[in-house]
């Protein structure tokens, strides 16, 4: 059984070792840093991401959608590191690269246990834990980030962008909830975390800065979070994995949506 896991365990670091590869061979602009705002965007995604590792393992110990959850889960620890590189590199004060510094330390050991072995209930309530250390830090980062800004639309960059990891934090306490290995307060979390969705959406459509184009997009998000929502709330007898798997599907709708937002905040101009 140690060695099974051992060699997952393995291949999995060099499936992600490949696909970071060929990552850095892409699009080298798209590899650029051009702006506060893209960095703010950015800085927001490693927030999503964070909790959207945790949502992929949780799947994959649910047998959820497996294959896409693996590979889900591979792109995005090779993205948080990618970005994590620009943004260390483009931190325009000491306090900010000291808050990616920090970040990195806390990224190699939620990385070490996303990837050591196949998933287990211990392995979930340790990648629950990290998950929230690495939010933290990934969240004062971008904070930071905002606040150097000095124009109306980073704010709503960071706001918009909030949203996308609300949308994986979501289905992260309701996967864990599923599994049995929820932290005491994650239920609470959970609610929380679906009022400030809610409260973001109503936020972005007020602005005065928002664009109609925006705003129509931000009707589809509304939509997308309506069928979630329900999906949440779901209480018809059926498979415990089929309800997992409905969450699981609207939170990405949620969340390509609001990436879509978070973009178009950001060309707004920095």
């Amino acid at each position: 059984m140690e060695r099974r896991s051992g060699d997952a365990g393995l291949a999995h670091v060099v499936r992600i070792a490949l696909l970071a590869l060929l990552m850095a061979f892409g699009s080298l602009a798209q590899a650029q840093i051009a702006d506060i705002n893209s960095a703010i965007n950015k800085a927001g995604r490693q927030r999503m991401l964070s909790q959207r590792m945790a949502k992929a393992y949780l799947q994959i110990g649910l047998s959820v959608d497996l294959e896409r959850s693996k590979r889900t889960l591979d792109g995005a620890i090779a993205l948080f590191d990618r970005q994590l590189v620009e943004l260390k590199n483009f931190a325009p004060t000491p306090q900010i690269r000291d808050t990616y510094l920090q970040l990195e330390q806390n990224w190699l050991a939620y990385k070490d246990v996303l990837i050591g072995s196949v998933p287990s209930p211990d392995g979930a309530r340790k990648v629950l834990e990290l998950s929230e250390s690495v939010l933290r830090l990934a969240h004062a980062g971008t904070e930071q980030l905002v606040s150097t800004s000095g124009s109306e639309s980073g704010p709503l960059v960071g706001v918009a962008g909030r949203q996308r990891m609300l949308s994986q934090r979501i289905a992260k306490f309701y996967l864990a909830q599923v599994w049995g290995v929820a932290p005491a307060g994650g239920a609470a979390e959970l609610d929380k975390s679906r009022r400030a969705f809610a409260m973001g959406l109503k936020a972005l459509a007020g602005a005065p800065a928002t664009t109609p184009a925006i705003r129509e997009e931000l009707e589809l998000a509304h939509r997308h979070w309506q069928q979630y929502e329900h999906a949440l709330d779901a209480r018809e007898p059926g498979d415990r994995r089929t309800r997992a798997a409905n969450v699981a599907t609207s939170s990405e709708r949620v969340l390509d949506t609001m990436d879509t937002i978070t973009g178009m905040f950001e060309k707004l101009g920095g």
